[in-house]
């Protein structure tokens, strides 16, 4: 593993405009090329966090898909957020996600399925909800990417060890795209320190800013987080875009001086 640079792009998303978003978070990367190797959008980036916007889901070879993968290609780094995608095919066809995308710049896609769907949103009436989770390789670092409520279930996010890798833990980089709103910005502080100390590696966590179509406002508070709950990186509550260096050799000594992971309780998700 070597150091891996991170980006959060926090912006104010434009409400049920995926044309629009496009344009304003290229614009927001647009000088990335070169000092990054990962950059995060909020979740549903395109629309924001809408059940309305279900009626312009796209599909996996719409134009945000496309748009993503020439980002990528362009930045040379990897590009991930999420969308309302809707499925056109198989046992769930024409069912919707909020589906997280992870691109590399050889075009390669990797998609993680929202499993936790906001109920006090009535998400879950809406759309359709993931099983199973991700966990990608780039640039020599597991990452496990998630979306936003997923942050309250740490079951789900528990970082194993022995069981997807022998002898190491399933990933090294937790990530949470997000939209969440500034009245619970407490909690999503707090927690973002928990998962980082439980399971021994770095967390990124990206929010948007502004006000979205139902009056909701956002606080921002992206960051990044060390494996001992220390913030290595902290944005305010306006528009910015910042990148972080996550340092491999002070992860993996943590790891062999405090190996909690050898004392952990096993399981399996079901």
């Amino acid at each position: 593993m070597n150091n891996l640079r991170v980006s959060l792009v926090q912006g104010e998303t434009r409400w049920h405009d995926p044309a629009g978003n496009r344009d304003y978070y290229g614009d927001l990367i647009e000088s990335l090329h070169g000092i990054t190797d990962l950059v995060l959008l909020p979740e549903t980036f395109t629309s924001g966090f809408s059940n309305e916007a279900i009626a312009q889901a796209e599909t996996m070879d719409g134009p945000t898909v496309a748009w993503m993968r020439e980002q990528a290609r362009r930045l040379d780094a990897a590009i991930c957020g999420s969308v309302q995608i809707r499925q056109t095919d198989g046992p769930r066809k024409d069912r919707v996600f909020n589906r997280l995308l992870f691109v590399t710049p050889d075009g390669n896609l990797q998609h993680y399925d929202k499993r936790h769907l906001f109920r006090y949103a009535k998400e879950h009436e809406r759309y359709a909800g993931g099983s199973e989770r991700l966990t990608v390789e780039w640039k020599g670092w597991r990452i496990c990417p998630l979306v936003c409520y997923d942050l309250r279930f740490p079951v789900f996010s528990r970082n194993r060890y022995d069981v997807e890798r022998p002898g190491m833990l399933d990933y090294d980089l937790l990530l949470y795209v997000a939209n969440w709103p500034a009245a619970r910005a407490y909690p999503w502080k707090t927690l973002l320190r928990a998962r980082a100390i439980e399971n021994l590696c770095y967390v990124a966590g990206l929010n948007r800013v502004g006000t979205d179509g139902n009056g909701l406002q956002y606080s921002g508070d992206s960051a990044v987080i060390d494996f001992l709950g220390h913030p290595v990186s902290e944005c305010t509550d306006e528009e910015v875009v910042a990148t972080t260096t996550l340092l491999a050799a002070e992860l993996a000594a943590h790891r062999e001086r405090f190996p909690a992971m050898l004392d952990a309780d096993r399981f399996t998700f079901s």
